[in-house]
């Protein structure tokens, strides 16, 4: 089975955002990606709100459960007090926890799952009692070590970061290396009884290798990438050259 698609709607907003004005939609979009047959819509909201609006979080969690509910609501963040409480406000059928500070302009690189397993291991159980689906974001290149302790805060699943990889389109060599460093983490987690999500810097071109070398991939995030095909090939366009990216 391929992995699922989840439309990253950050850079959508990060648009919508230049302007105070209410267009492009992230929901209007949103809908679209999913009537195109994405599986889900991923959002970061940051404490600035400079993409994803708090505003927009109800929205898009009312559109999956009105008109796509088979569809997933993923929120990542950084789990600080007020990123978890709106997490439960607005019910995300997974919650990808990533390491950023709040200025970083966009993620890039994991959690040190060693140094900070007691900090994530009560934020993941905080989350777990919700119901939610916890991810963690991860370096490609974590040792077996790290994988385990990231088991042990009790994640359902780690994602990878796949940035040094996305920026190997023009080095085969490098990119062969990073494909490499990212089959033994995954296989590192499912060991673990881990599941394996990917996201950053993945487009039509290089995703399908991905998906060849990780087939137990459960989940590709992509918000970038896929926005910037949209420019060229409109929301619905772009979802499907993914979605045929993916099925390899």
């Amino acid at each position: 089975m391929s992995a699922k698609l989840s439309v990253n709607l950050n850079a959508v907003a990060l648009l919508r955002n230049r302007r105070d004005l209410p267009w492009p939609s992230v929901t209007a979009l949103g809908r679209i990606a999913l009537e195109a047959g994405a599986h889900g819509l991923t959002v970061h909201p940051r404490p600035d709100e400079r993409h994803t609006r708090f505003s927009d979080l109800p929205d898009l969690r009312n559109l999956i459960d009105d008109e796509f509910p088979n569809a997933e609501f993923n929120m990542e963040g950084y789990p600080e007090e007020g990123f978890l409480k709106l997490c439960e406000a607005n019910q995300p059928e997974q919650v990808t926890l990533v390491p950023d500070d709040p200025s970083q302009a966009t993620s890039d690189h994991g959690w040190d799952f060693e140094g900070q397993g007691n900090f994530l291991r009560d934020c993941v159980q905080r989350l777990k009692k919700t119901g939610f689906r916890v991810s963690l974001f991860c370096n490609p290149d974590a040792s077996e070590k790290a994988i385990r302790a990231a088991a042990e805060t009790g994640a359902d699943r780690v994602e990878l970061y796949t940035g040094p990889y996305g920026s190997c389109y023009s080095n085969e060599v490098k990119a062969k290396t990073c494909l490499d460093d990212m089959m033994r983490t995954a296989a590192f987690a499912k060991a673990c009884g881990m599941d394996v999500n990917a996201g950053h810097d993945l487009t039509v071109a290089n995703l399908p290798i991905l998906a060849r070398t990780i087939p137990a991939l459960a989940e590709v995030s992509i918000g970038h990438g896929l926005t910037a095909d949209c420019l060229e090939f409109g929301m619905a366009g772009s979802v499907k050259r993914f979605l045929n990216a993916l099925d390899v």
